[in-house]
């Protein structure tokens, strides 16, 4: 899922982080392909988990 600028801002304030600062994912990914992600966008990834039920990942789309 991508995340709209609303999302990102609350994001990246509630970690006092700048974008550039998440874990990166190419945007030449095929994840990244599936939902259309341009470079520059933050994307929310779920995935199931057996110890924690549900993890919630971010990550910052890049060119290279």
């Amino acid at each position: 899922m991508i995340l709209d600028e609303k999302e990102t801002k609350e994001l990246l304030d509630k970690f006092n982080i700048k974008a550039e600062q998440l874990p990166k994912i190419l945007k030449n990914d095929p994840a990244a392909k599936a939902i259309d992600a341009k470079e520059g966008d933050v994307v929310k990834i779920i995935r199931k988990s057996h110890t924690a039920g549900v993890s919630v990942y971010y990550r910052f789309v890049v060119k290279k």
